[in-house]
């Protein structure tokens, strides 16, 4: 039976609303994960507070919202700022060629967590499946120095799981709605910094 073109993408258009609506609510109704985000907040304000930095890195789309986090705390998010010391892992071409080429691409983060983290830093790792073996390598390196681990992935967390020290776990299984999710979660994370950091220029919503 051949399917309608407009029928088929109304319904998949609802359905994929739908879910989407389902993740969200439940993770505006899960005071657990809500205790994550502002732990991950708090975590970041006293590693800046001592002079530390922020690292984020993950793959593909993840890797594209590590550059846009780190933006968000270098840049501004809510109101204007004093930039913050947030880096993307992701973004250094030459760096992750080079890294690649010479050592394997399971080491183009952990390298760079090597070389940019010191104790007290914060790691933030991205990873739908929590399995990313360059991710993971980034969490093992990121325990070599001393650093507070950040995790953001769905599901059950993979291996992730067990070796973070804070991780939000999307309530999905499928890497869409984990991104959707995990980026609000972002946001807020953002938001608390900005707000803890700059008191004085926080706005309400």
């Amino acid at each position: 039976m051949t399917r309608d073109p407009v029928d088929d993408a109304a319904r998949y258009t609802a359905d994929y609303l739908a879910i989407s609506r389902a993740a969200m609510d439940a993770f505006a109704a899960d005071t657990a994960a809500h205790a994550v985000v502002q732990g991950m907040a708090a975590d970041i304000v006293a590693a800046m507070r001592a002079g530390g930095r922020y690292l984020v890195c993950g793959n593909g789309g993840s890797a594209a919202d590590a550059q846009h986090i780190a933006g968000e705390l270098v840049g501004r998010l809510m109101f204007d700022h004093a930039p913050l010391a947030a880096i993307a892992l992701t973004a250094d071409s030459s760096v992750l060629t080079a890294t690649g080429n010479d050592y394997g691409f399971e080491q183009v983060f952990s390298r760079q967590v090597l070389g940019l983290g010191r104790e007290g830093d914060v790691l933030l790792g991205i990873s739908t499946s929590g399995n990313s073996p360059n991710v993971l390598a980034a969490i093992a390196a990121a325990r070599q120095r001393g650093m507070v681990v950040h995790g953001f992935s769905g599901g059950n967390g993979g291996a992730m799981a067990g070796l973070c020290d804070r991780l939000l776990l999307a309530p999905s299984a499928w890497t869409p709605i984990i991104q959707q999710v995990y980026m609000t979660a972002a946001h807020l994370v953002c938001a608390l910094v900005e707000r803890a950091l700059f008191p004085e220029k926080a706005p309400e919503i």
